[in-house]
């Protein structure tokens, strides 16, 4: 018997190859989408008890496809999509590769897929959401809490931009429209690591298949595109952010943040690869955010204790960070840099100009706890602390901010009143 969580990670792997096989072989973004995802129902009842086929993610397209080609043959008022459908592929055309063949980027359904829902014809805001959702294998409510919207705006969102595309050939765009489609590409497989690194709701605080999967893409982009300095600085900010994973949580699965982290458990090969891919990005020309974020992750990376940390120099990187991107959470990490070289009380004063962009946002409500304990407001600190937890999805994050505040808590008197 397979466990449930195995059987969880295999699908969230799979989903993208298998939507992108079916979208390549016959279209019908909506309706395919639709198909992976009675095939993953299947899969889940399934697998648990009969145990993972040897080849899961071509279960997963043979189900799917199957499922996709009685919804249009049973879809009377569209005979014509139904006499194409039945032209199907001989049984192994869309078998997955075997163990151990690679197959050229230009090839990789999946990474096919992420430039098709980055299309020009759509908005930036409607290509994310898309992508987050047919790639990244995020819910509606993660996406839409990961843009600070609400979920139905969102649904309708991804709803026009799956409408949108509908008949767009499913290819590797040229050059051209490919460097086009690039900033976009880039910023969301920045957000799947992001949700995979540290997940916005659930039990656990880390989704390492999500930050694998973005970390896997992120190489085959660079694999096309070599010299682009934005590429190589995103793959080295995922792998040195990622070096710290197995630190991150204790035994019972709780939260530890970096300034505690046992750093004899960071991947040292992960920091490694990406110190030098840094390097290597800051010469491919003018450091753009994510170069610059990779650097700020490197100077973390290498200092052998918290108390080694350049804070000043990570912020002089904030600085020109919040320049090109005046982003709420990069203002945010700038305020926490601020505080470590001008004291607590300056960092308090950045976060006044963020209220009204980050409002009701558990991690400025975490970040102003730990100014405001380390500036001795302990009162301030704990219902800071307090307010948090009720705003984070969370549960490791949940566990953790209200051990801080309970940790602050005055002591008992006892007695009788």
């Amino acid at each position: 018997m397979t466990r449930a969580p195995e059987v969880e990670d295999l699908l969230r792997l799979h989903a993208p190859q298998v939507l992108g096989a079916l979208v390549r072989r016959y279209g019908h973004f909506d309706e395919a989408e639709d198909a992976v995802q009675e095939a993953l129902l299947a899969a889940a009842r399934q697998w648990p008890g009969q145990g993972v086929p040897d080849n899961p993610r071509g279960w997963l397209i043979r189900v799917a496809a199957r499922r996709l080609v009685d919804q249009l043959r049973a879809d009377e008022a569209r005979r014509r999509r139904e006499e194409s459908a039945a032209r199907l592929l001989p049984r192994d055309a869309l078998a997955a590769p075997a163990p151990g063949e690679s197959r050229a980027p230009s090839d990789d359904d999946t990474l096919t897929l992420l430039f098709l829902c980055c299309d020009p014809a759509l908005t930036p805001a409607a290509q994310i959401a898309l992508t987050l959702r047919a790639v990244g294998g995020l819910t509606t409510a993660e996406i839409a809490r990961a843009h600070l919207v609400p979920e139905a705006t969102m649904a309708q969102r991804v709803s026009r931009a799956k409408r949108r595309i509908r008949g767009v050939p499913f290819r590797q765009p040229g050059p051209a429209d490919r460097d086009q489609r690039l900033a976009v590409v880039l910023q969301v497989l920045y957000l799947i690591f992001n949700e995979g690194y540290t997940a916005t709701s659930g039990p656990a605080l880390h989704r390492a298949d999500l930050a694998r999967e973005a970390i896997r893409l992120t190489r085959a982009v660079r694999r096309l595109l070599p010299r682009e300095g934005a590429v190589t600085g995103l793959l080295a900010l995922m792998l040195l952010t990622d070096a710290r994973s197995a630190a991150r949580t204790g035994p019972h699965g709780e939260l530890i943040p970096l300034d505690e982290q046992d750093r004899s458990r960071w991947d040292a090969a992960a920091v490694a690869e990406g110190t030098a891919l840094v390097e290597e990005a800051l010469r491919q020309g003018p450091a753009g955010v994510y170069q610059v974020q990779a650097a700020i992750a490197a100077l973390h990376d290498e200092a052998a204790r918290a108390e080694d940390t350049d804070w000043p120099q990570i912020l002089a990187l904030y600085d020109v960070l919040v320049r090109r991107a005046p982003e709420p959470m990069a203002e945010l990490g700038r305020a926490v840099a601020v505080a470590m070289v001008h004291g607590p009380r300056a960092g308090l004063a950045e976060l006044a100009d963020l209220e009204g962009r980050l409002a009701g946002h558990h991690r400025l409500d975490a970040v102003r706890a730990h100014l405001l304990e380390k500036a001795g407001d302990l009162e301030g600190a704990r219902a800071a602390y307090q307010l948090a937890a009720q705003r984070t999805l969370s549960r490791p994050e949940v566990r953790y901010l209200q051990m801080r505040a309970a940790r602050l808590a005055p002591p008992s008197t006892g007695g009788a009143p």
